[in-house]
């Protein structure tokens, strides 16, 4: 397969090609592409939750009025001195532990010199060579096996300011002018760095949600990836397999979503296999992935990257983080993704895509350790919430923790269930009234008549008036064709106006028949 048909040149440049990849045709090529290794490693950025901002009193925020979260220290006016979050820090460290790195015992901030609109002080205060977190690990169960995705690092650094360009696109190149918020600008933002060892697109979207989980119930970050407060970074490169070297890499940016990540690195990789399998060279690079394109384009070429010239902040003296104090933070993790999972399984019984589905968050392991304390079947709670709750919740772009049915409203409607007040068909009219109005399950079924019948008496009464009525379907039925029990199923359900418990109108209609077939 040539290159010819998706390589064309971009308006108004020669020197960036666009490759117009199909998903369809990716699809195609996979077994071409396993003449290749994929080599993935993510960089992800967290903005931590703490009350102020990194080295300043300012307070953090998101959505409010621009520019209205800034003091002297984050906008970098001569004369001022940072002043350290004990906060930040000790969120990094508990990101540290949590995936197996070691806490170093001094670590010092850096200024990461480079200039841009949003960096008002025109360095950014990071970390270099004395980071936090040293080397670490996240164990990534995929369906038929597990990747073990080395840490390189967590550091701690300060948020820049986010520029907001006007004009079409909505990117810098295509903007009339730009306006600069300085509300982010100082927030403390933590960067895992991944080792070269993820080997798929699917592997990474796999390994990103397991880092959110894990950061979702250490409570460090609500990690919301539409609002920036967590970011994602990837470097991809190819190489033939068995070879040692590794490919030369791009690095993608601009990933807002799990999706974005995905199809992001599909493009990407096709892209580079299809400069390979041509003679032509991969260009280490920085690229952007265009979501409205589904195309990656570039950003800046390595002989135009920066020297950062990083040196020690000379207004910031060195971190001791004394074994005694990482002992305690130790001492103090919550309960994380993995351990809850196993304790679902062992206590309720789930099965494992089950618990994994009650832990991709900490408030959704709480939602479903609720309805346990009120109902007694895990598996129908687990079916619910991972059916009809996760689809109202996606409908109206809700996070569990925001949902209007509380577990104890939800166990209360499943109990109606158990007990055979309402049927399955039912609950699904009844959840949904709860989810729009936020009323409780029983006073939604006693104001709508929805009491299922259950007597067997009136289930009686209403099967032997359909006999009555359909002799042709029951004639049907003694002469063997027994798609005819169904319709008269359908039947009894209609009289009652869908409140006749199924499992009885079943059971009577069976009881009924052979007797009139003697």
């Amino acid at each position: 397969m040539g290159a010819a048909d998706c390589l064309r040149p971009k308006s108004g440049s020669s020197s960036d090609p666009i490759h117009v990849v199909h998903y369809a045709k990716i699809n195609r090529m996979a077994e071409e592409i396993k003449d290749y290794e994929v080599v993935i490693g993510l960089e992800i950025h967290v903005e931590l939750n703490t009350q102020s901002k990194m080295f300043c009193d300012s307070a953090v925020s998101f959505g409010d009025p621009p520019n209205t979260h800034v003091c002297p220290v984050c906008l970098g006016l001569p004369g001022t001195l940072p002043v350290i979050n004990e906060k930040a820090v000790e969120y990094t460290a508990l990101i540290g532990l949590a995936v197996d790195s070691r806490i170093t015992e001094v670590t010092q901030f850096h200024r990461k010199n480079y200039f841009y609109p949003d960096m008002p002080k025109n360095y950014q205060i990071s970390q270099y060579d004395r980071p936090i977190c040293d080397g670490g690990r996240v164990v990534v169960e995929m369906d038929d096996y597990t990747r073990i995705v080395g840490i390189t690092r967590v550091h701690l650094e300060e948020d820049t300011g986010k520029l907001i360009h006007i004009g079409k696109g909505g990117r810098i190149a295509e903007a009339d002018y730009s306006l600069v918020d300085f509300n982010r600008a100082g927030t403390p933002l933590a960067e895992i760095v991944t080792e070269p060892d993820i080997r798929s697109p699917q592997e990474a979207r796999a390994f990103a949600q397991k880092l959110r989980s894990i950061l979702l119930h250490l409570g460090v970050s609500d990690c919301n990836m539409e609002e920036g407060s967590m970011r994602c970074d990837a470097n991809v490169s190819l190489r033939r397999q068995g070879d040692a070297e590794l490919g030369t890499k791009t690095e993608i940016k601009n990933m807002n979503s799990f999706r974005a990540l995905v199809r992001a690195l599909e493009y990407e990789i096709v892209r580079q296999y299809e400069l390979l399998e041509t003679g032509d060279r991969v260009v280490q690079e920085t690229r952007h992935w265009d979501a409205n394109r589904n195309i990656t384009t570039s950003l800046r070429s390595k002989e135009e990257a920066h020297d950062y010239r990083y040196f020690a902040d000379p207004d910031l003296v060195p971190i001791e983080l004394s074994r005694a104090w990482v002992g305690a933070l130790k001492a103090g993790l919550p309960e994380l993704p993995d351990a809850r999972e196993a304790r679902l399984i062992s206590t309720f019984g789930l099965p494992a895509y089950g618990a994994r589905f009650m832990t991709q968050s900490k408030a959704h392991g709480d939602y479903f350790e609720t309805i346990m304390d009120h109902f007694d079947d895990a598996r129908i709670a687990a079916n619910w919430m991972m059916g009809e709750l996760a689809a109202h919740l996606n409908a109206s772009n809700r996070d569990i923790a925001d949902s209007p049915v509380t577990p104890e409203d939800l166990a209360e409607m499943l109990i109606l269930i158990k007990d055979a007040v309402i049927s399955g068909k039912m609950a699904k009219d009844v959840f949904k009234e709860m989810y729009e109005t936020g009323k409780a399950a029983p006073g939604i079924v006693e104001a709508k008549g929805l009491k299922q019948i259950s007597g067997t008496d009136e289930v009686a009464a209403l099967v032997d008036r359909v006999l009555t009525e359909n002799p042709k379907a029951v004639e049907e039925y003694r002469s063997g064709k027994k798609q005819a029990l169904g319709f008269l199923v359908g039947q009894v359900m209609a009289l009652s106006r869908g409140q006749a418990n199924p499992g009885l109108v079943n059971e009577a209609l069976r009881a009924r028949l052979p007797n009139k077939a003697r």
